[in-house]
């Protein structure tokens, strides 16, 4: 297993997804974000079932780091609880795990 972690994350737009992925990326929180595109996503919320065209983010960044990831996705969210689910990397090609490791400042994601 690596430290690296996967975090998904909808967005109502892409125009949000794509706020959210750059300041990401630009604070250094991630590798890579990327946007997947629209998703219908079918939820109950307040006691009704919702359906809504979302866009899904793949957020590339590691353990050490998903606090922050969540931290600042809440600062930049529209929605009042959006999802934020991260996933482990339980294995991957080891030149990209370093560089993903490299790219937020953490240590060797391979180790």
């Amino acid at each position: 297993m690596t430290e690296a972690i996967i975090v998904q994350c909808t967005a109502p737009s892409k125009d949000e997804a794509r706020r959210i992925a750059r300041a990401r990326v630009e604070a250094k929180l991630a590798a890579c974000a990327s946007i997947a595109g629209e998703v219908e996503s079918h939820d109950r919320w307040q006691g009704a079932i919702e359906q809504a065209t979302e866009t899904l983010l793949v957020i590339k960044t590691t353990r050490e780091r998903f606090d922050d990831v969540r931290r600042t996705i809440l600062e930049h969210h529209s929605y009042e609880v959006p999802e934020i689910i991260a996933l482990p990397v339980v294995a991957g090609h080891e030149a990209y795990l370093a560089w993903l490791a490299e790219s937020v400042g953490g240590e060797e994601a391979g180790r």
